[in-house]
């Protein structure tokens, strides 16, 4: 209890502590979930199809039915019951990797699919202590680089794991990954647990986030349907890009530069963190939700522009693959980032909205991963000779072109919302003088 009490008579204590306890809890989600994408896994195949995009495919399967899942468990889920949940969560990765070590190829690709089908709430567990409070963007700061940096540390740590334990096989490397991170993890959801519920200051701002029912559900959706199905569609086009991305970094790479280095694969990462980071945390000083929600939009199509133009100059050999790699994952993050963790926190206290954020960001990341999985089939079986770097530039076009589209929709449709509630709640006040 004191240390609740501390918690809250600092604001800076406060920040600090939930940034390291969001952003550890998700960095250590991420060895549950990345480690295995390292592992080459050559020669192996399974009806025609290369068995390392089996498996992406399995533990992407299983983490789109958990968005799914997500849509309904995290927009109602309570307070008292997140410590429980995210601890058997990851309880049921690491138990599910341990089979993938014991059960023999070609069969062990079913518990990647299990493992998966935990992992996809978490984000949305972790977000529900931090949203609804006035320095949410910043306390959410340690999710969102975690998110950026996590997936290129644990390929480095994996690389540098397996060069220490040379005689574990790529089928045992997640396991071991896991146990390794499982401790940490464990101490990370302890400092969750002792986060504060908001205050009255953060509930009269952001207004109050409760869990969410089926009438408030439908309610939100009559209301608010047609720019949410926009940022939806915009949201599943950068979780395909960033997951083909991540999925295949090494095998693009490979094909880019071929003299590269397992520690490009961080630096990279850490860059685009930074600045993340950075814009990102910077949207917590501001007071006004609507001036914010418009900087927020036009991030995320500042977002959306990079990445096309940097593949625009990377094709004409402009720039090379470093940078072509750094300023494609910057884009995208900062679009993705923004919209996952700012857009719908702001727009729930714009629109005074009696929602939450889990709910909307699980229904984009649920259509999200389903295109994921959609992008790896269709490479499969309708593109296998076609480069992973070139399928790779192909997607970032039409993400660009298709997304500054829906981004215009949305939020012509939201402006003329708001100014219609404008003008009412005014002719209401003037009916009632």
């Amino acid at each position: 209890m004191r240390l609740k009490e501390r918690l809250l008579s600092s604001n800076a204590l406060f920040i600090f502590w939930a940034v390291v306890a969001s952003f550890g809890a998700y960095f250590c989600m991420y060895a549950f979930r990345k480690p295995f994408n390292s592992g080459l896994y050559q020669g192996l195949e399974l009806w025609d199809i290369s068995y390392k995009a089996i498996l992406i495919i399995s533990q992407v399967a299983g983490y789109t039915l958990s968005k799914f899942a997500g849509i309904k468990v995290i927009s109602e889920l309570k307070a008292s019951s997140r410590i429980m949940l995210i601890v058997c969560l990851i309880l049921i990765a690491e138990v599910a990797l341990v089979f993938f070590g014991l059960v023999p190829f070609p069969y062990n690709f079913v518990f990647l699919f299990i493992n998966g089908l935990p992992l996809g709430m978490v984000y949305g567990v972790v977000f529900s202590f931090l949203e609804g409070r006035r320095f949410t963007e910043m306390l959410a700061m340690g999710l969102n680089i975690s998110v950026v940096i996590a997936s290129g540390i644990m390929k480095t740590t994996y690389i540098e794991v397996h060069a220490v334990f040379p005689g574990v096989s790529e089928f045992w490397m997640p396991a071991l990954m896991g146990a390794l991170f499982l401790p940490l993890f464990i101490m990370f959801v302890w400092m969750l647990s002792v986060i504060p519920a908001p205050t009255p200051e953060d509930i009269s701002l952001r207004t109050e986030r409760s869990p969410m029912t089926k009438e408030d559900k439908r309610r939100v959706m009559k209301e608010f349907g047609f720019p949410i199905i926009c940022l939806v569609a915009c949201y599943a086009t950068l979780v395909v890009v960033r997951d083909f991305r991540d999925n295949f970094t090494i095998e693009i790479w490979n094909e880019i530069d071929v003299n590269w280095s397992s520690s490009v694969l961080s630096s990279t990462e850490m860059i685009t963190g930074v600045v993340v980071l950075f814009v990102v945390g910077s949207l917590a000083l501001i007071k006004s939700n609507l001036i914010s929600f418009r900087i927020t939009n036009l991030i995320l199509a500042t977002g959306m522009t990079m990445t096309g133009l940097a593949t625009y100059l990377f094709e004409r050999k402009l720039i090379n693959g470093f940078y072509w790699m750094l300023l494609v994952g910057l884009g995208m993050f900062l679009a993705y980032t923004v919209l996952q963790t700012v857009l719908f926190e702001r727009m729930i206290a714009l629109f005074r909205i009696k929602a939450n954020a889990g709910y909307f960001v699980y229904i984009c990341e649920s259509i999200g991963y389903l295109g994921s999985v959609g992008l790896l089939l269709y490479k499969e079986f309708f593109m296998k000779d076609h480069s992973w770097s070139n399928v790779l530039m192909q997607f970032t076009y039409f993400q660009f072109t298709i997304c500054f589209l829906l981004l215009i929709m949305s939020n012509v449709y939201l402006e003329r919302h708001r100014v219609s509630k404008e003008q009412k709640d005014a002719g209401s006040s003037l009916a009632a003088a």
